[in-house]
């Protein structure tokens, strides 16, 4: 029998916090200041005692469940009394299983394509969801049915098909937008030079729930005048919300493409999100780098949050440096070798050559999603001999540990930080006010009619 997970009041009161204030996010300053508000507490693993660890052993090493196109709706709890090391395994084991599911070979519906097995390098489940800018029109414009999408941009027609529409980072707008890295830090140059692209896409249930109460547009969103929900109904069958974040490098240098899960996409430089450049668009094999999943459950009402990388993005810090490259890290870099840090402006994603980002990932795996990380890649290599997705891994994933703690809107998040270093590069760590933190960040989205926007900040590209 699957236990739902409860944590006694010892357990939750050594994670209380005070409750992180609601916000408007009306400039960036303010913005910035919401998405890092982390307040600190213990990782999961430093409040286990020996005992602890020792019971959790048995619980880590059980057999992975098959691989499976269904998404999984809710978190299996096995144990009668977990501590809080097996809940995140159990969180972590979640997420590789929506990993899996959402990247089953897709049909253009957005469903699993019949008859198909995982393992292949093909367009994905996730990708054929709908793109935020196929949502969010110029003029509020009603988006078209799922399964039908708005024509390129002007400046990409005639150049073919791609699978994404992907935009570029640079000059944005003063609010959160997945056309530019989280908190406006700056671009993410590779290896080669090439700035990082970036897509977000929601899936059926998401999108369904977006029309229906008209928040695809200004004027729908002050009519409807109360805080966004995207919980389903009580008793529905349905996945729930998905938010879906990727992160993508052009293929090219000595990328080796074989080692990525790619596609052919239409990359489009925006002037309106770029100031001072010239719209450009080129069909180009990309490579997928990070992968954000955010769930909205019937139990987490904050969203379960679980992200993903390729494992030759960067090194650790504190950790040998011992791959032949890297996609955002030159381990023989001479000059200017800054970590961590922003390039210069200006930002033109049009240059055939910017100075490469030097990363380092802050924060190291924990022990246990390592051990899970590679049960799952030995699992996928054994079954799919050669495939691409055994080179990706789960960096963690954030969970409320107390969903409903009637002082804390985030419902204590656990692990108290989580960044990618695709997606969050610059504000990686575990320092308060300055560090990555998906729910402390989100609990702080609102619409344009100043109403919260149910931990998404999607909502606030409606015209």
């Amino acid at each position: 029998m699957n236990h739902r997970y409860r944590l006694g009041p010892q357990r939750v009161s050594a994670f209380a916090r005070p409750m992180i204030a609601p916000l408007a996010a009306a400039t960036f300053v303010f913005a910035l200041a919401a998405c890092t508000d982390s307040h600190l507490k213990p990782e999961p693993h430093d409040s286990l005692s020996r005992a602890d660890i020792s019971q959790h052993a048995s619980a880590a090493t059980a057999p992975l469940p098959p691989l499976s196109s269904t998404i999984p709706l809710e978190i299996s709890v096995p144990q009668s009394n977990p501590n809080l090391q097996d809940l995140q395994d159990d969180f972590d084991l979640f997420s590789w299983q929506s990993f899996i599911a959402v990247n089953w070979p897709g049909g253009s519906d957005g469903n699993p394509k019949p008859g198909s097995t995982f393992g292949a390098n093909v367009p994905t489940v996730w990708e054929n969801w709908k793109e935020s800018r196929d949502i969010f029109l110029p003029g509020g414009a009603t988006p078209p049915p799922w399964g039908q999408d708005p024509p390129p941009p002007d400046v990409c027609k005639g150049m073919g098909n791609g699978v994404l529409n992907l935009t570029q980072v640079g000059k944005t707008p003063n609010v959160l937008d997945e056309s530019g890295e989280p908190f406006e830090t700056g671009p993410l140059i590779d290896q080669n030079g090439q700035y990082v692209r970036f897509a977000i896409m929601a899936n059926q249930d998401m999108f369904n729930t977006i029309v229906s109460d008209g928040l695809y547009s200004k004027a729908g969103q002050k009519k409807f005048g109360k805080a966004a929900n995207f919980a389903q109904p009580a008793g529905s069958k349905n996945t729930g919300a998905i938010m879906i974040k990727s992160s993508w490098k052009v293929m090219g240098g000595k990328d080796q493409a074989s080692r990525f899960h790619t596609i052919r996409a239409l990359v489009y430089t925006n002037p309106d999100e770029h100031e001072g450049v010239q719209a450009s668009c080129k069909l180009q094999t990309v490579g997928l780098v990070g992968l954000h999943i955010a769930h909205k459950t019937a139990d987490e009402p904050q969203w379960v949050w679980s992200t993903f990388e390729h494992v030759d993005n960067v090194p650790v810090k504190g950790e040998p440096i011992d791959k032949p490259q890297y996609n955002f890290y030159n381990k023989d870099c001479s000059g200017d070798c800054e970590v961590n840090e922003p390039p210069a402006r200006p930002w033109n994603p049009n240059n055939p050559h910017t100075p490469p980002s030097q990363i380092m990932r802050e924060v190291a795996l924990t022990a246990s999603t390592k051990s899970l990380n590679a049960r799952f890649q030995a699992l996928l290599q054994q079954t799919f001999p050669g495939t691409v997705w055994a080179n990706y891994e789960l960096i963690s994933t954030q969970w409320p540990t107390n969903a409903k703690n009637p002082t804390d809107p985030t419902g204590n998040p656990a692990p108290s930080f989580l960044a990618n270093a695709t997606l969050e590069t610059y504000i990686q760590g575990k320092v308060p006010l300055a560090s990555s933190s998906c729910m402390a960040c989100h609990n702080n989205a609102t619409m344009t009619n100043r109403q919260p926007s149910d931990f998404t900040y999607l909502l606030q590209r409606a015209q």
